[in-house]
This record gives C-alpha cells, sequence and structure tokens, in this order.
C-alpha cells in the first residue's frame, strides 16, 4: 500500500468528502483548514476573513489504488473552477479553490491538468484555481467531519440549494457514476 496525502480547497468543506470518501482505495477524508497563517484555527476564525486559511479537504489514499491524477481528476468536477471569489453561495477568501500539493510530481500533475482543462474549451472563462504548496492543516471542529453522513438531509438541501449540484450536472452529468 502506498499511503499519500492530498489536499483540495474547493468551496465548502462539507461538499467535498462525499465524492471522494465513495472512491475505493480513499482511506480517509477530514475537513479542515489550510493556507493560513493562524495556528489552530476555529471554524470562526475562518469564517472571519482574518487567518488566511481556506475551507479544505485533506484525503490519505493508496496512489496505488487510486492514483492522485485522478483524485485531480475528480476534484475539477466538484468545484467551478472559474469562480475566483468563492464557490456557488459561499464567496469570499476562504471558500476559494486551491490544489495544495506535498511535493513535485503533485504540482506537475495538478498543473498539467488545469493547463489541459484550460486548453480543452470545456468553460469559456480562465481556470482561476492556484495552485500551491501546502501548508500545515488543522482539522475542523468534529461536527464538521464526515457531515454529509451525520446530517443527510441538511447537507443534501445545502448541495442542492447552492447551486453546486446544478452546476456538476450541466457540466459534467452525474459525477456520482461508478
Amino acid at each position: 500500500m502506498t499511503k499519500q496525502i492530498a489536499t483540495f480547497a474547493g468551496g465548502c468543506f462539507w461538499c467535498m468528502v462525499k465524492p471522494f470518501d465513495q472512491q475505493r482505495g480513499i482511506e480517509r477524508v477530514v475537513s479542515g483548514y489550510t493556507g493560513g497563517t493562524v495556528e489552530n484555527p476555529t471554524y470562526e476564525q475562518v469564517c472571519s476573513e482574518t487567518t488566511g486559511h481556506y475551507e479544505a479537504v485533506q484525503i490519505t489514499f493508496d496512489d496505488e489504488i487510486y492514483p492522485y491524477a485522478n483524485l485531480v481528476e475528480l476534484y475539477w468536477k466538484l468545484i467551478d473552477p472559474t469562480d475566483a471569489g468563492g464557490q456557488f453561495y459561499d464567496r469570499g477568501q476562504s471558500y476559494q479553490t486551491a490544489i495544495f500539493y506535498h511535493d513535485e510530481q503533485q504540482q506537475q500533475i495538478a498543473e498539467a491538468s488545469r493547463d489541459a482543462l484550460q486548453a480543452s474549451g470545456k468553460f469559456e472563462r480562465p481556470i482561476t484555481v492556484k495552485i500551491l504548496p501546502a501548508k500545515p492543516f488543522y482539522a475542523a471542529e468534529e461536527y464538521h467531519q464526515q457531515y454529509y453522513q451525520k446530517n443527510p438531509m441538511h447537507y443534501e438541501r445545502y448541495s442542492h440549494g447552492s447551486g453546486r449540484v446544478a452546476f456538476q450536472h450541466q457540466h459534467w452529468g452525474d459525477i456520482y457514476e461508478k
């Protein structure tokens, strides 16, 4: 088993967990905060837009079963990669998108994938997702972990009501097809 770590910011972390969590080879998906300067921030601090942190997910995965390139490919389907101001209803720096790479190979895969998506013409506007070196990751409060399982009705209302699911269907079809 080749365990690795991947970190993605894609707006509200609640909506980022389920699609990764359901893939074979994914050991763990943790909601949290990264990219900023405050150690051990709280949700309230991150929402205040004063910490520099993004809401993000950190994924422990087996690269031999589900390669990093596949994670990046799925990531693009979870976000609006052309929205620099946040994601869907969630606005502000803490909801912006970024791929945080943990080594040079992840950086190269992420950059090549971004460039290929831009060149594909799938989106009329430019891809605005930042590709940044990983910084310390802080797990969010327990009530945020596996939110889709703990609060399925609220999760469904939120993911649909925010416009995220409609955007995904419009651009990618059913991302949950195996």
